[in-house]
């Protein structure tokens, strides 16, 4: 036989190697991914936000969940939260991850119902999760699908009302108010109901009351829009999830994606904005769960963060 006569069936071997290899690493690639969503931990920072003399004040920054019925380890990951005595507790949305979780999500969350807390809704606080090409958010920022005909329904109103039962928690959509979170401690909020949704329409701190001590804005997705709002507004901090921190990240580079319009560096840290002048800190959290149809995490571990107020100087 020629030497010829062998390159068809060298190429060919090769091809199945190439082939063999690029499988393996895709399946270890995906098992890295859902190991690593699985990894949740706490992210802290402390803020220099408050007054002289002021004692220091605990937020803590949920979001995103996207809880399944019957995930044990992350219904006790929330739970144990409770054991990090926050002061205030803020929920940025993306509660259930499946139409059939809201009692999954309220035994999660029910050691922080006693706590002030307040909250605003993602899209999937209302609707469960649509099948979707996992590729596509590497493209380009999803766009949220309001047909209710294609879209299962979540009981959001019994899951909210259960939110507010204790009478701690409060609901942000659109609206302001004022919150005694402690005696020498008054703070106004202002949040917006989900941008990503096209539903948010900014609100200023109208229904605050005047001599609180700090200004926080609460929304889902932290559009630049909301941002720029919130912080011309006088929003002394601005908080929001709905990135997941980018889901899939490359060591060293980051976030791919933020699935809006926010910059990739940004999708999952604290960092300051400035609008018409003024500015403000923005904290996004890279949430607590992942797009239940693509469940896995890739160098953003999913987080809940803790908010340190401090005294200024």
């Amino acid at each position: 036989m020629s030497e010829a006569s062998g390159w068809p069936r060298r190429i060919a071997s090769g091809a199945a190697k190439l082939f063999t290899t690029t499988a393996l690493v895709g399946a270890s690639a995906a098992v890295f991914g859902i190991v690593s969503a699985r990894q949740f931990g706490i992210r802290y920072a402390t803020l220099p936000l408050l007054s002289e003399g002021q004692e220091p004040f605990r937020v803590l920054h949920v979001g995103d969940m996207h809880l399944v019925a019957g995930d044990r380890k992350k219904i006790d990951f929330v739970r144990h939260l409770a054991e990090l005595k926050p002061d205030l507790v803020v929920n940025t949305g993306d509660n259930p991850g499946e139409v059939d979780a809201v009692d999954d999500v309220l035994e999660a969350l029910a050691p922080l119902l006693h706590t002030p807390g307040v909250f605003v809704a993602g899209s999937n606080d209302f609707y469960g999760p649509k099948p979707a090409n996992p590729l596509r958010y590497l493209r380009a920022p999803s766009e949220f699908d309001g047909d209710s005909e294609t879209l299962q329904a979540v009981d959001v109103g019994a899951m909210f009302e259960a939110f507010t039962r204790t009478g701690q928690w409060h609901k942000l959509g659109n609206t302001s108010m004022t919150l005694t979170v402690r005696e020498d401690l008054r703070i106004n909020f202002a949040g917006t109901q989900d941008a990503h949704m096209q539903a948010d329409a900014w609100p200023g701190f109208d229904d605050a009351e005047p001599g609180a001590s700090l200004n926080i804005a609460v929304t889902h997705a932290p559009y630049r829009r909301v941002l720029d709002s919130a912080v011309a507004g006088g929003a002394d901090l601005v908080l929001a999830g709905h990135t997941h921190g980018g889901q899939v990240a490359l060591p060293r580079y980051g976030a791919i994606v933020s699935n809006c319009d926010l910059p990739t560096g940004w999708a999952s840290s604290l960092f300051r904005w400035r609008s018409r002048g003024a500015s403000g800190l923005v904290n996004v959290t890279a949430g607590i769960g992942t797009s239940p149809k693509v469940p896995i995490r890739t160098f953003c571990p999913p987080e809940a963060v803790v908010l340190d107020l401090v005294a200024r100087g």
